[in-house]
Parts: C-alpha cells; structure tokens; sequence
C-alpha cells in the first residue's frame, strides 16, 4: 500500500504501474500540455513533470510511496530535487537545443504519429503536412526596411517590465513581467517601415510535407529525427522536428520487448485430446498451432513459438518469440448417462471416509448478497425466540 497516490493520479496510472507504463503515460501528457500548445495552463505541465521525475526514479518512488511528498522533501538518498519542468521534457525527448558549442538552435518541434502494431511489424512510410515558421523572404528576417528595428519604448530594451505593489505601510512587492510591448524581445518594429509581408513578424507561416519511414521493429515511443527541419527564427540555427511513435492498441497481440503476447482460448476437450488452431500474423500469414493428444495444456499454461515475434530493430530478418497464454473453457453441465463413460477416461477419485455422523450439503452458486441476506434472516429468527430481549452474559 502507498501513503499517498497524487503523483499517479496526475499521470493517470495506477500505484502498481510498471516503468513502461509511467513512461508512456508522461509522453502522451507531456505532449499534451505543452506549454506551446496550452500556455494559459503552465502549471499543469510542470506538474506532470514533476509527478515523472518522482516516479521514474526508483528510490524517489520508493520514498514517496512510504512517506508521500513529505518523506521526499526531508532529502537523503531518494531526496526531492525537482529540475525544471523543461529539462524533464528534453531529457524524456532527446531534444532542447542547449549547447555550449556551436551556434545557437532554436526550439526544436516534436509531432506524435500514431501507429498500428502492423506498421511496427511490417514497416510503412507515412507523409505528414507539419505547418513550421520561415525566414520571411520579403525582409530577409529583418521584420522591416532598413533601419526599422529600434529599442522598445516601454522596457528600455531589457525585454522585462517591473510593476511596485504597495502591500502595507513601508512594504512593497516588486513584480517582474515579461514587457506586453515587445514579448520579450527588447526590440520592437517600427510600423511606419514594417515588413508588409510578414507585418514585423520576421518569420511566416509555411507547411511542409515530411516522409516518414517507420522501419520494422521499432517501438513506441521511439524518435525519428528530422535535422534543421524545426521552426526558424533569424539568428538561430533551426531546430529538429522530433516524430514520437504513439503504439495504438491491438485486438489481439501485445507486445512484450520483442515478443508478442496473445491469449487463446481452449474447449476442454482440446485441451485433454490435442488440437489444431490457426493464428493470423500481422504480416497476413497463417500460422497452424498444433497440440498432440495426450499433451494436456492447462488453464494460464504458455507456450511459445520461436521466430514469430516482433522484428528486430535494424535486423528485421531475426524475430522475437509469438507466446500464447492458454484458458481452457469448462462445460457449463454434463450428461447424467456420460458421467461413467467420463470416468472411464479420467483419473479415478480419490476415496473420502465418510463419518456416520457426517452431515451432507450440496455445492450452491456464491452470491454474497444471498450470504448477508440470510445472515440477516437469522438474526431476526433468534430476536423472535427470545422475545425481542437481548442475552446478557452473568458476571461473577
């Protein structure tokens, strides 16, 4: 049992939640709630990260699931230590642009793609329009004529704004903001020799068509880097478009590493008498599964078939296993005058002594609101027989 499961409950996974699924249920969010795409929730980003940065790592998980957040703010080996919410992201990404080396880059862009199990196994290529800033053209990235940039009126060029807020008598509060003016920039365009084209803007809209080749065995939550192809912005080297592979869920397999899982369901006689199934692939093969009489296979027995699997990332022609889990279907009745044929068959029963004294019951379906229910009965009847009066115990 963990103290606390607010941490969870932002990342949408249960306190038993594996590695795995911690990881991809802070990708599907972290995209999300990207402040790019939501920047009038900040908050909720960074609580996402947060709840991540705690429960990837295994002794701050540890620690938090003992003593919740207040165990992780006393330090020690599991000690909160949040970074920032966008280092997280980078990180988790592979993306950021921060380099010590080398001229700046801008922000790179990241697009999930959804994808079929079937695109994984087999490989595809699929043609995404992604809309991305350009260089306008028209001013070179100047935003206007020569001579239009000047320093912002407002913020002095600093690109910040400070407001005074008077708090009590001698108490103040100083307030830093990003100036409304400029957005940070310091600069702004002056309107008289703005850029018509890109109205000051320096960059406009553009779309481009990328390819993507999603090659065999990859896997979710896997990154396909599209170098320089990211927003541009005048000074900076452009970033990377990021492609984040989003596995959709399959009716039928799930895939393990590079094993795919199935399930199959046996009628009792298969189970005891071998059978013969046939399994569709994801490549539109079909395989034949078959078990020889006298092999009985039991309910959650596995099984497994070598070279079925999942393609090997960059060695597509080495496959992972095909394990099926078994559930042998029980008849609901059976045949009074079959029963000693039956026995004939199975493995004889064990002999029970019986005392003379012993009491019969048959076996009834369980229901438990049949069991309170009569509970209940009972009580009443005994109510009944003493009058209404409870029974005291003496004391001596």
């Amino acid at each position: 049992m963990v103290k606390e499961t607010g941490y969870y409950d932002i990342l949408g996974v249960k306190p038993s939640a594996t590695a795995d699924e911690i990881k991809k249920a802070y990708r599907k969010l972290a995209l999300k709630y990207h402040p790019d795409k939501n920047p009038d929730d900040p908050e909720k980003f960074k609580h996402i990260s947060m709840a991540y940065e705690v429960l990837s790592d295994a002794k701050k998980r540890e620690t938090y699931d003992k003593g919740g957040e207040e165990a992780l703010k006393g330090g020690g080996s599991g000690g909160f230590d949040f970074h920032s919410p966008m280092d997280i992201f980078d990180m988790f990404f592979g993306g950021g642009g921060r380099r010590q080396r080398g001229p700046q880059k801008g922000k790179d862009v990241i697009h999930q793609l959804r994808v079929s199990l079937e695109d994984l196994y087999n490989g595809t290529t699929r043609k995404l329009s992604l809309k991305k800033k350009v260089i306008c053209s028209k001013c070179e990235g100047k935003g206007g004529k020569d001579g239009a940039v000047e320093k912002c009126p407002t913020c002095k060029g600093t690109g910040r704004q400070v407001h005074i807020r008077q708090l009590g008598p001698g108490m103040v509060q100083q307030i830093q903001s990003v100036c409304s003016e400029c957005t940070g920039k310091g600069e702004r365009i002056n309107p008289k020799l703005r850029c018509k084209t890109c109205l000051g803007k320096k960059v406009v809209d553009d779309h481009k068509i990328l390819e993507v080749h999603v090659d065999k065995g990859m896997k979710d939550g896997e990154n396909i880097r599209f170098s320089g192809e990211g927003d541009q912005e005048p000074g900076l080297e452009p970033g990377d478009i990021i492609i984040v592979l989003d596995e959709k869920e399959h009716n039928v397999f799930k895939r393990n590493g590079n094993d795919l899982i199935m399930e199959m369901d046996l009628q009792l006689v298969e189970a005891l008498c071998g059978f013969s199934k046939t399994v569709d692939t994801l490549d539109k093969r079909t395989l034949v599964i078959m078990n020889l009489p006298a092999e009985v296979i039991k309910t959650n027995d596995i099984k497994c078939i070598m070279g079925e699997g999942m393609p090997i990332y960059r060695d597509p022609f080495t496959k992972g296993r095909l394990v099926i889990k078994f559930n042998v279907i029980f008849p609901t009745t059976v045949e009074l005058s079959k029963i000693p044929e039956l026995e004939k068959c199975l493995p004889k029963r064990q002999e029970v002594i019986i005392p003379d004294d012993a009491e019969e019951h048959t076996l009834e379906d369980f229901d438990p609101r049949t069991q309170n229910h009569r509970r209940g009965e009972a009580y009443d009847d005994d109510d009944e027989g003493m009058g209404g009066q409870r029974v005291q115990c003496a004391s001596h």
